[in-house]
């Protein structure tokens, strides 16, 4: 198993010549914002009628598959910080989409769905079918489940050298 750091040709980090890391060929980040950017910008079109980003859909999304959730569960689950989140909510609430409210037994802020933001799954639900349509077969479904599987596989390594960085400066 290759580790990160080590590129096509090497067998060990040392071995990598300091120009190589500095190409975007050997960057592994590079095909992953690219893509990242061209799929938000394929969303566009799809979203725009229902009058939202792709950031207000994933939390709407979230809320339609979770239900009521805190900032900061919302936050776990798309991996956004309060700082990201309270904006995006504001316009959402601002939408009335959903409402945030003080929880009466300990004071963290819940969002709820109104009755519009849950109608507004009735449309949404379309928005991956039309994608996938106007894109046309990329992966077979092994393909499909084998690149989730990396992708969470890499967001596991992320969370771990995290883990390990956030340990070593408080420690």
């Amino acid at each position: 198993m290759a580790e990160i750091g080590v590129l096509e040709g090497y067998e060990h980090k040392q071995d990598v010549p300091d120009v190589e890391y500095l190409k975007l060929e050997n960057q592994l980040s590079f095909p992953l914002y690219v893509v990242a950017k061209e799929i938000v910008n394929a969303y566009r079109s799809h979203l725009d009628p229902l009058n939202l980003t792709y950031t207000q859909y994933i939390v709407m999304m979230a809320l339609w598959e979770y239900g009521d959730l805190s900032v900061k569960e919302l936050g776990q689950v798309l991996r956004l910080d309060s700082g990201t989140l309270t904006p995006l909510l504001k316009k959402l609430e601002a939408k009335a989409f959903l409402k945030r409210k003080r929880s009466r037994q300990d004071e963290r802020v819940v969002i709820t769905l109104t009755d519009t933001g849950k109608e507004l799954r009735d449309e949404a639900v379309q928005v991956p079918r039309r994608l996938s349509e106007a894109a046309g077969p990329i992966f077979d479904v092994e393909e499909t489940r084998q690149l989730r599987q990396l992708l969470n596989k890499l967001l596991q390594a992320i969370d771990n050298a995290n883990n390990k960085t956030a340990q070593t400066v408080k420690g």
